[in-house]
């Protein structure tokens, strides 16, 4: 090979490395693609951008497409292209130059002569690379060179090399690196510089709809949720989508093969198994094999589980390597799904009985550290039903079994506990998932087993013991005994100064679920005012998602309890804001079973928008509730009864009515509302007599009960009864609009009866006040015929217009909207601007008389909150005081 002492380079190509070997043209040429390549848009246009910036890294793990993608974006280009794959011969300085200097020659780029060819392997004139960089930034057009297995190349001197050449080529050469590893250029100095196009793993990752198209080139056609499970399960991996689909092409049933795929026993394991983990040393490997347990790690948790103390660089080294190992910020890492599956395979062919021991090493590390979710996969997975068991209930998380976004997961994992398991811990773990099964045999069963372990060992942990008082609170309520739930919530009272108070605040729950067991409880046994309390300090709980439904089910009860009342207003604000509550924080879809939505479908039924209530009912009957107490129960059964009673079906609401409720104890409001259900159904019957019976019961103690019996006198033809029963009500006793509205229209009834016709008419205007604040259609509808002839005419007609009369003076179509054939009221005169919802909120409460307190208190917000809705609602309606809101907005019928 002649050469010059002087330069160290030949004056001559021959065909041979500075070695002597023949040049392998194979390297120079662009992998082939074949017909099932996806041209992706997206990381092509990325791609372009390799002509404005001097230095391009594509870095991706194996099988992540870095080569293809490279290779046919350099096919469309209409510079010069010089590729060379990179080989682990390239060490050799001398060598790699030669190679890469072939290669621009093979791509037609000009090479001056007196930038010769390397004579020795071991080393290459600096004048040559001086030249070649003169001889390249002096082109017009730049040359695309690309450097594919760069990662092959582990030399620094080589590196500094092809540094110098590209600063000192400029314009005229883009250097393109395929890498799985991060290549020892200054990197930063180009980032900071803004001259570095970079193509990592995270964009490299094929999307569902990527995925979907490259499937379908392979002749596999999956429906969108089969692709978006294997993109899942690849995380969009290249090679993974590729051979899956190769091995799915084969089978009878692709999509349920997709599901199943055992990444263990297929081409995909045979690929990471060569291409990643026989890539590492000896010890690395076993490392890979230990942390395949996990689903996060870092090196502290590395190091005790695989009981050395290298940890760190061998992960920092694993990811720059792009073995599959993900950097998820802040010293944690994760295995790629399926990398992670295939070594646990091999974990347990290699090391049997190992999985175990790990995962319990593992558990309880993550425990110290505060991880307690992750440390009880751990040990669930592990068979170690006592640690979990007692990690749960020491670490006072037993109301994350019963509330939280992770209830579901835990109460999963707890599926599988061995009867064999013993104690009060497990005991209290049985209990917990079983009554939030709604269980109660088995649940109860096995809370009295874990209250006689506790209360025969004077050293029982004070969690234990709280933990205990709170499913008592939680038996209570799903029992209808209010009493047992006043016990528990006294001993979690005293509890509560034994437990650390630290680990109060790290379960907000606790407190809330407790507080929302007893209002519950109270609510059933007709404490209401006790309830509210207790509710009221649930709803404005703080604590985010930990609370949350804790928070949706005392709005719910609130709710009820103001439907209760008779005020269908107030209990629609909570049942809509407990709606919101189950939005946010996103809780199950069964949310849509619980007392808030029953609530919406009574006031619904009162504003007789039947088909609204109807589809309320329908989607709580087609879910299993979160929480099945007798509230619940009592309430929709009831709820229903009222509906089929508006439909006509009087039959089949007294059916309703008599329907009995499972609890210990029964309650007062759901007997008085069966018999207030009871006493309409046969009224609409036309059997008074029997009305009046059903009724009598509850009428000396319920200002509903005595107009329910002074309507059944109205209907046997006794008007001066039903004076005498309305009259006689106690002056202290102040029901809602619901009952007050329906008291109204008797009144107004039997006046007109008694010949009073003055009085009659008086009574009906205060009535139609009444019911357009609250748009109380259906108790006029419940008067009968006599009330129509008087709404057809003056102040009565102008106050019924809009919401209960139609156009025509007929009533208003259900749902409170017009039928097609009715024009719609014209619209007010002066437009405003539009309330916000929460304005309109307000403005309802100053049309109820409600102070400001009261509204707050309503809405849970503070007075301050409620007086600058105030100051917005005078400034949109123009005007100063509240009276003058409230005619405005009803003169604009916003109320």
């Amino acid at each position: 090979m002649a050469s010059t002492e002087a330069t160290g380079t030949e004056s001559a190509l021959v065909g041979v490395d500075p070695a002597g070997d023949p040049l392998l043209r194979t390297r120079f040429a662009l992998p082939e693609r074949p017909v099932t390549f996806l041209r992706r848009s997206r990381l092509v246009r990325h791609l372009d951008r390799a002509l404005l910036t001097p230095l391009t890294m594509v870095n991706g793990s194996a099988g992540a497409g870095k080569t293809l993608l490279v290779a046919d974006w350099a096919a469309g280009l209409s510079e010069h292209v010089a590729w060379l794959t990179s080989d682990t011969a390239d060490q050799s300085h001398g060598v790699f130059w030669a190679y890469l200097l072939e290669a621009l020659r093979a791509a037609g780029v000009p090479v001056a002569d007196d930038v010769g060819c390397p004579a020795e392997a071991g080393r290459v004139d600096q004048g040559t690379l001086t030249r070649l960089a003169a001889g390249l930034e002096s082109r017009d057009r730049p040359t695309v060179v690309v450097l594919d297995e760069f990662d092959r190349v582990t030399s620094p001197e080589i590196a500094r090399q092809l540094e110098f050449v590209l600063r000192h080529a400029g314009r005229g050469m883009r250097l393109v690196l395929v890498t799985r590893t991060e290549p020892l250029l200054p990197l930063h100095r180009y980032r900071a510089a803004g001259e570095l196009t970079e193509i990592r793993d995270a964009e490299l990752a094929f999307t569902c709809e990527e995925a979907q198209e490259l499937l379908a080139r392979h002749g596999l056609h999956l429906p969108p949720r089969a692709v978006r499970a294997l993109v899942g399960r690849t995380q969009g991996w290249a090679a993974g989508l590729r051979l899956c689909a190769l091995a799915t092409r084969q089978q009878p049933d692709p999509e349920t093969y997709v599901k199943q795929f055992e990444a263990d026993h297929s081409t995909v394991a045979d690929f990471l198994l060569a291409e990643v983990l026989d890539r590492q040393p000896p010890g690395t490997q076993d490392l890979l094999l230990r942390i395949s347990v996990l689903e996060r790690f870092c090196p502290d948790l590395v190091n005790a589980l695989t009981l050395r103390t290298d940890a760190d660089p061998v992960l920092a080294a694993l990811r720059r390597e792009n073995a599959f190992v993900h950097y998820l910020g802040h010293s944690w890492y994760s295995l790629h799904p399926l990398f992670a599956e295939i070594l646990r395979a091999h974990l347990r062919e290699r090391l049997p009985g190992l999985e175990p021991e790990l995962r319990g090493r593992a558990a309880r590390w993550l425990r110290r550290s505060g991880a307690l979710h992750e440390a009880l996969v751990q040990g669930t997975a592990a068979d170690d039903w006592e640690f979990a068991a007692r990690a749960v209930v020491d670490d006072l998380a037993i109301g994350q079994l019963l509330t939280g976004l992770r209830s579901e997961e835990l109460a999963a994992l707890f599926a599988r506990m061995s009867p064999e398991a013993t104690g009060p811990a497990p005991d209290l773990v049985r209990a917990a998932r079983e009554l939030a099964r709604h269980d109660l045999d088995h649940g109860l069963a096995h809370l009295l087993r874990a209250e006689e372990r506790l209360a025969a060992d004077e050293n029982a942990p004070a969690p234990g013991r709280l933990s205990c008082a709170l499913l008592e609170a939680l038996a209570g309520r799903l029992t209808g005994c209010a009493d047992r739930a006043e016990r528990a919530a006294e001993q979690a009272r005293v509890l509560r100064h034994d437990v650390p108070a630290p680990l109060l605040e790290e379960h907000p729950e606790i407190t809330a679920l407790l507080l929302s067991h007893l209002g519950a409880a109270r609510l059933w046994a007709g404490r209401f005012g006790a309830a509210r309390t207790a509710l009221s300090a649930v709803a404005r709980h703080p604590g985010g998602a930990a609370t949350a439904l804790p928070r949706w089910e005392a709005l719910g009860h609130l709710a009820l309890i103001d439907y209760l009342d008779g005020r269908p207003g107030r209990a629609e604000h909570k049942a809509r804001a407990a709606a919101g509550q189950a939005e946010h924080h996103s809780l199950p879809q069964r949310s849509a079973s619980g007392t808030g939505p029953v609530v919406l479908a009574a006031v619904h039924i009162d504003r007789d928008e039947l088909d609204e209530a109807q589809a309320l009912l329908d989607t709580a009957a087609g879910s299993t509730p979160l929480v099945e107490d007798p509230v619940l129960e009592a309430g929709r059964s009831l709820t229903g009864g009222l509906l089929l009673l508006a439909r006509g079906d009087a039959r089949a609401a007294l059916a309703a009515a008599e329907a009995t409720f499972q609890a210990a104890v029964g309650s007062p409001w759901a007997r008085d509302r069966s018999a207030l259900l009871a006493s309409a159904a046969h009224l609409a019957e036309g059997r008074p007599e029997l009305a009046e019976k059903a009724v009598e019961p509850v009428a000396h103690h319920r200002t509903a009960g005595a107009v329910a019996v002074a309507r059944a006198r109205l209907a046997a033809g006794r008007p001066q009864e039903a004076l005498d029963i309305i009259g006689a009500l106690p002056e202290d006793d102040r029901p809602g609009p619901a009952v007050t509205v329906r008291a109204t229209l008797v009144l107004a009834q039997a006046a007109l009866e008694t010949g009073d016709p003055a009085t009659s008419h008086r009574l009906l205007v205060r009535a139609l006040l009444d019911g357009r604040r609250e748009r109380l259609r259906r108790p006029f509808r419940e008067a009968g015929p006599w009330i129509r002839p008087l709404l057809n005419s003056g102040r009565r007609r102008e106050l019924a217009e809009g919401w209960l009369l139609s156009g025509t003076g007929r009533y208003r179509a259900v749902h409170g909207r017009p039928p097609p054939h009715t024009p719609t009221p014209p619209a007010p005169d002066l437009a405003v601007e539009e309330l916000s919802a929460r304005e309109r909120d307000v403005l309802r409460g100053l049309s109820q008389m409600m102070s400001t307190e009261e509204i707050a208190a309503d809405l849970h917000v503070s007075a301050n909150t409620v007086k600058t809705h105030l100051k917005s609602i005078y400034r949109k309606l123009a005007v100063g005081r509240r009276g003058d809101a409230v005619r405005r907005a009803r003169d604009l019928r916003l109320l």
